[in-house]
Parts: structure tokens; C-alpha cells; sequence
């Protein structure tokens, strides 16, 4: 057998000859598309050969790299085993104040959650197939590697052309089986709007997430220092018109609410009941936890909700927001900050329920629709804020808040909820080191699992809607306190500073 054809057709690849021990050609190492290198032949006693040894760097497929994640195995928890711990917690706790109640209860669940649940480590790299790939696509495409490789292992015409007509008819059964199932989702959710869009947006839009190079402690100090930066410079330019409205306001109704009547352990358990399943990264129990073992957790949870509303205190650790910097559009450049927003797990509070923007383009349109067949002219006039909910000023809101007739408790109750919050930047096990102070800015609670925000701030958040309206004067739009809802029962205007006279 001669070597020229063989040799002829790897001209333009590396070839190391190594002389037989005979003088024969007998040792070759042939490379296409790879240079070899620390090449060595070496004599071995059983054989004329030599032993011929390179090293070569190879590319490897594009595969995702392990990344370490920490779980805990909740679905395994005993709730009966996890009542029982909690009421030993409970019987255990001798404080009275609304920072030491919220201590105990964090300090206390995050116990005997480590002890039922540890918090567990491992490497893993996530390789999703996509929903509409079926088993059966699977084993074609394992037929379709089959046939590939017989293909180039004879040469054949007749095996070339098997494995093309196998891999057209894989590619009409990729397209069959995508149309069934897209539509099967499209047809279950005829009328619903929302899982529509969803579905759209997880069709068309690339991927939201940041680049892993990102997933630093440096780049999260290094966000904030942004954001801090921003709102700074914003400020900057409103002038000195935003100090005109720091001083008190005339109280604009007779009626005043100076506490609150306390909420009874029903109340509190249909809200907790209520609430979205969505857990924030700071509390101390998953809300399904918390939902499973209500029973055990009300006593302690309305003790931290009665002592907070009646001492007008607001719990310190509920005044920190851990933020996540996500895109602003998907495929935007995470190098430029402009291009990141933030959010944090309760941002979604400040809309109405099953109102959307939607229904505002619906609604818009419908108005501009009825003002033309009227023949009225319409202007329409747009104002984007940048940073809106970050340049409030918390003054200027505490004043409106007493013009509207809020004092005393109630009033205490709002100021401290404003001061003292921090926010931090968080991506995955990275955050940003010093927590940045809020003179200005959001109030978003950072606990989703703990009702106090939920239930208080509803509550003065109706009392508010119905007693501000845009341009308000004069007490011709108060809404009386009949028809109010119980937990706003205010003391008269004669005597805000009477006591109060709710209980449990």
C-alpha cells in the first residue's frame, strides 16, 4: 500500500515524519487544522514502532459552565414537624417592642429552618431542552447522528442520500411538532391576554440576563455608585423650587386619623392568605412556609403588626430593599448602566389589580375615540420622569399626609416607615458592600412573607384615595367615615389626641 494519495490530500496539514528503527517511514502523526507541539518518539522493547508522543490544543463544543447553587429541600419538610418548632418559638419570646418582636421572629425561623432544611451546595450545569422537544424528536435526532456517521465511515451514495431524506423529514417534524404545540397554549388561553404576551415575549425577545463577567461584588458597588450618582444629580437640577412646599400644610378636612384600630388575627390570615406566593431574598420563611403554617405563625405575626401600629414604629429590618439590576430591553448593552433598571420583589405593589397597560392604551383610545365624534379637539401631552419614584421628596409627602388630616400615631407611623431605609444591590450571592441610605426614594417593603406593609399601608393607602383628589381646596369632596372601611375608624378633629379605643 503506497502513502502518496493520503499524503497528496494533507499538503496543507502538519505532518511529522518519524524514521522506523529500521529506516522505514513508518510513524506519522498527521494533523489538519492542528499544529502539534513538545512532540517526542520513544523506544519501546516490545515492539520496532515507536512510541510517538504531542500535545495539541483542541476546541471543545460550546457547553455552559458549572456554576455552584445553594437550595434548601423544602418540598420535603414535615409541616407538622415545623408548627411544632414554631410553637416552642413562640412560647420562648419575652419582648414587647416592634424591632425586638421582628429579631425574634427572623432570628428564631431562620433557626429552625437551618435545622429542618440546611441550606445544601452543589455544582451544576442547567442544559434545558425547549418545551416542544419531544422524545420521539429526540430518538431522530439520534438517527440522524447514526446515519451521519455511516455516511463518512463508507462513502456511500445510497447512505448519503438515506441520511438527507432523514434529516428533511426531521426538520418538517421539528416545524409539525412546534405549530401543535404553540398553538395547543394559544388555544387554552383564548382570552387571556397576559399568558399571550408572555408567550410572545418568550418567542421573540432574547434573553433578559446579565453576562456572567458581571456577577461581582465590584460591579454591584459599582452600580450603586451609579444609581447614587443619578439621583444625586437629579436633585441637583430641581432648584430651589422643591423646598417651596417643605412647610406644613392647612388641614384640608375635619376629619383626622391619629391611630389605627388594630387589625383582628382573621384579618391578618385572610391577607396573608391572599397574597402572591412570591418570596423575597430577605425573609426568614418561603411564603408557602408561612401560608402552611399560619395557625402557629398568627399569634407572633399580629403581636409585630398590633405592637407597630399602635407604637407608630416601623420594624428596622423591613426598611432594607435588596435590588436586582435587570435590562431595560433585552439585548441591550449591561456595560452601559443607563441600559439597567431596578427592581425589588415588592415593585409590582404599585399597580392595580387586572389593570395593565393594556387596558390604559384601551381606555386612552377609547376616550380620544368619543371626544372626536364629539368634535372636540384633543391634545395629548406625555411626561416621563426620570427616576420618579427616587426624586420623592419624603417632606413634602409627610405634609400632605397631615393636610389630608393624618397625625399623632398614624402620622409617626408614616415617618418612620420613610426613614432609616437602605437598599442594596444583590446578583445571586454578590451585593454591594455599604447599603445606601434613602433621604428620597421608593417605599417598597423588603418582606413579601411579613403582612405589616401589606395590611397597614392598604389600609391608610384607601383612607388616602378617598380623601386626596387632584387640586383639592376646600372639604366639598370628603368621603364620610361611614363609608369607610373599619380598620380606618379615626378619632374626631376636636380631640386627635384621645386614646384609642380598638382592641384585638
Amino acid at each position: 500500500m503506497t502513502l502518496h494519495p493520503v499524503l497528496t490530500a494533507l499538503a496543507s496539514s502538519s505532518i511529522l515524519i518519524f524514521p522506523h528503527i529500521q529506516s522505514h517511514i513508518l510513524d506519522l502523526v498527521c494533523c489538519s487544522g492542528l499544529i502539534p507541539f513538545n512532540c517526542t518518539a520513544d523506544e519501546l522493547p516490545i515492539t520496532d514502532h515507536l512510541l510517538l508522543s504531542f500535545n495539541v490544543k483542541l476546541t471543545l463544543s460550546s457547553t455552559k459552565p458549572p456554576r455552584v447553587i445553594s437550595f434548601r429541600n423544602i418540598k420535603k419538610m414535615n409541616p407538622d414537624a415545623l408548627s411544632s418548632h414554631i410553637s416552642c418559638l413562640l412560647n420562648t419570646h419575652n419582648s414587647s417592642t416592634p424591632d425586638d418582636l421582628v429579631s425574634h421572629y427572623n432570628t428564631g425561623l431562620t433557626s429552625i429552618l437551618n435545622s429542618l432544611a440546611p441550606m445544601k451546595t452543589r455544582s451544576v450545569s442547567f442544559s434545558t431542552s425547549a418545551p416542544w422537544f419531544t422524545s420521539e424528536l429526540r430518538q431522530m435526532k439520534a438517527k440522524g447522528r447514526q446515519l451521519e456517521r455511516l455516511y463518512k465511515k463508507t462513502g456511500l451514495v445510497v447512505h448519503k442520500d438515506m441520511h438527507k431524506n432523514h434529516i428533511l423529514h426531521y426538520k418538517d417534524c421539528i416545524s409539525q411538532t412546534k405549530l401543535n404545540y404553540y398553538s395547543g397554549i394559544i388555544c387554552s388561553n383564548e382570552g387571556n391576554s397576559k399568558s399571550l404576551f408572555s408567550l410572545l415575549n418568550n418567542i421573540l425577545r432574547p434573553p433578559a440576563s446579565l453576562p456572567p463577567h458581571l456577577y461581582s461584588t465590584a460591579f454591584c458597588n459599582s452600580l450603586m455608585s451609579f444609581f447614587n450618582q443619578k439621583i444625586h444629580q437629579i436633585h441637583l437640577h430641581l432648584g430651589p423650587s422643591s423646598s417651596l412646599s417643605t412647610s406644613p400644610e392647612p388641614c384640608l378636612t375635619s376629619h383626622s386619623l391619629s391611630f389605627f384600630q388594630l387589625p383582628s388575627d382573621s384579618d391578618i390570615s385572610d391577607l396573608i392568605l391572599k397574597s402572591k406566593p412570591s418570596t423575597c431574598q430577605l425573609d426568614p420563611l418561603p411564603t408557602v412556609l408561612v401560608k402552611a403554617c399560619l395557625p402557629s405563625l398568627l399569634p407572633l405575626i399580629s403581636a409585630i403588626i398590633h405592637s407597630s401600629l399602635s407604637t407608630g414604629i416601623v420594624p428596622a429590618l423591613f426598611k432594607t430593599a435588596a435590588i436586582t439590576p435587570i435590562l431595560k430591553k433585552p439585548g441591550a448593552d449591561p456595560n452601559n448602566y443607563n441600559n439597567l433598571t431596578t427592581c425589588t420583589n415588592n415593585s409590582n405593589l404599585v399597580f392595580r389589580p387586572l389593570h395593565s397597560t393594556e387596558s390604559a392604551l384601551i381606555n386612552i383610545t377609547n376616550d380620544l375615540l368619543l371626544a372626536a365624534d364629539s368634535g372636540l379637539l384633543t391634545i395629548l401631552i406625555l411626561l416621563d420622569l426620570s427616576a420618579a419614584f427616587d426624586t420623592i421628596s419624603h417632606t413634602i409627602l409627610l405634609n400632605r399626609l397631615i393636610s389630608i388630616g393624618i397625625s399623632h400615631t398614624a402620622l409617626d407611623w408614616f415617618n418612620s416607615y420613610l426613614s432609616g431605609r437602605t437598599q442594596f444591590i444583590q446578583l445571586q450571592s454578590f451585593s454591594s458592600q455599604c447599603p445606601r441610605a434613602l433621604s428620597w426614594g421608593p417605599f417598597s417593603s423588603s418582606s413579601t412573607s411579613f403582612p405589616l406593609a401589606i395590611s397597614s399601608v392598604n389600609i391608610t393607602s384607601t383612607f388616602i384615595a378617598t380623601r386626596m383628589t387632584p387640586s383639592s381646596t376646600s372639604p366639598a369632596n370628603q368621603i364620610p367615615l361611614s363609608h369607610l372601611p373599619p380598620s380606618l375608624t379615626a378619632s374626631p378633629s376636636s380631640n386627635p389626641g384621645s386614646p384609642p379605643t380598638s382592641s384585638n
